[in-house]
Parts: C-alpha cells; structure tokens; sequence
C-alpha cells in the first residue's frame, strides 16, 4: 500500500509539471532560444525563426569546372611561369598535415593540367610551358617517397621489420628474387607437403640463363634510353628555340644542385 500511494503521489507532481508547462510554453523555447520556434504561440508572426544547426563544416566552394581550367589571364600565353618542383629535402621538413594538404594541391593542379593537355591536342595547338606537369608529377612522386619513408621509420621501431608483412629474401629455382611474406600454417612446415614442394633455391646450371636474363634487361635499357635521345634530337631540330631554354634551364639545374652538394 506505501508502494501504491508514493507511485500515485509521483504521478500528480508529473501531471502538475506538464500542466505548468502546457499553460506557459514559452518556457520551453525559452530553454532553448534560436534553437526551437514557440508553436503554441498565438501570433505566429511573433514567433521566433528556426535557426539552422551545422555540425558538419565544409569549404566554400569557390568554383565549380572552373577549376579544371587554368586561370584566365593565362589564356591565349605560350609561356606561363612556374616554380620548380618541391625537393625532398625540403618535403622532408613539413608535417604530415602539410604534406597530406600539399597532395591535394598538386592533384588539383595535375587535373588541370591534364585538361589543358587534352584541349590543345584536340585544338592542335602547342600546350604552354608543358613542363608543369613534369614538375606536378615530380612532386607528387617526392611526397610518396616522404611519406613511405616516414611509414618505414615508424614500423621499424614498432616491430623491427622494414616492410608491412614480416618475411624475408628469397629466390625461386630460376634464381628470381623476391620477397617472401611469412604465412600461418596449420601444421608444422616439416609435415606441410604443398610448402615442402616449393623449392627456394636454383641449381647451378641456372647461372647461365641468369646471365641471359640480365644482357636482356640491360639492353632494352640501353633501347630505350637511345629512343629517348633520338626523341630529344628530333623535338630540339623542329623547336630550336625551346631546345636553347631548355639547355639553359638544366644548366641552372646543375649549379644548383653543385651548390646544394656544398652546402652539405
């Protein structure tokens, strides 16, 4: 019966609150002003507009395919002025963040470019300053390399082990090598016959197509780096003028780099 009588006397205090409320709703969006319009209000004109929440932030977007244009002073130029690629000595110094903010950056610009490209190839016009690429896909390339030494860094002093997935050097029986990645095995390797079949070793007879193997690799090299030369020669007879900026340019490049070496 004390049971039965303090639940009914909790019952009325919550039915007294809810009338005091339902009497002055004003309170209720007094609780929370700006957040919540007063519906019971009896002139709606006077009621308070709902202001809208953002809990999600996003950038403005300034452009829409605009930004896969480059900019329109630019329009109609051969020539457009650029930086040199960002060195890995200087990626070396940046945060995380930046170099996370720097990819972005580039890969806009890469778009951009690849759009200009694509336009003057199909207007059979010359693109200008054509090396910005180079030096786009240059850049993006040191960030890589930043970023994956930085990787390997930390997972050699977490776990000792320079790649991923522990393993180890290995070769196959025609004297390929490659990286073993250790595996779980239900049995012992001893008892397991499909890894017992696998041989990691060649015999020596194999030294010889080893060899072969290697003169090919070398001259499909030397092929393509002769195919190269010949491009250079060909492109530097059609545009003299472009070849005596380029010339000048690796020129620059070089005593840079001279200078840098001495520095260290």
């Amino acid at each position: 019966m004390a049971a039965g009588g303090a639940l009914a006397a909790l019952c009325r205090r919550l039915t007294g609150a809810l009338r005091l409320v339902g009497a002055r709703p004003g309170l209720a969006a007094a609780a929370l002003p700006g957040s919540t319009p007063s519906l019971f209000h009896k002139n709606r004109t006077e009621a308070e507009p709902l202001h809208p929440w953002r809990f999600l932030h996003t950038t403005v977007p300034r452009k829409g395919l605009e930004e896969f244009f480059d900019d329109p002073k630019n329009w109609g130029e051969k020539t457009v002025k650029s930086g040199d690629a960002w060195n890995i000595k200087h990626l070396r110094g940046k945060s995380s963040e930046d170099l996370h903010k720097l990819w972005y950056v580039l890969l806009k610009e890469k778009n951009m470019l690849l759009t200009l490209e694509q336009e003057s190839k199909r207007q059979l016009k010359p693109m200008p300053s054509p090396e910005r690429l180079d030096k786009v896909r240059k850049s993006m390339k040191n960030i890589d390399l930043v970023v994956r030494e930085r990787e390997i860094a930390l997972r050699l002093l977490q776990t000792g082990h320079e790649k991923p997935a522990p393993g180890e050097w290995r070769q196959d029986f025609l004297g390929r090598t490659y990286w073993y990645t250790y595996k779980e095995w239900p049995i012992p390797w001893y008892m397991n016959k499909k890894y017992k079949k696998r041989k990691f070793y060649y015999l020596p007879f194999v030294n010889h197509f080893i060899r072969l193997r290697l003169e090919k690799a070398l001259r499909r090299r030397a092929r393509r780096q002769n195919l190269e030369k010949t491009r250079q020669k060909v492109l530097r007879r059609k545009f003299p003028h472009l070849a005596v900026k380029s010339r000048s340019q690796q020129q620059a490049g070089k005593e840079l780099q001279a200078i840098d070496q001495a520095s260290l």
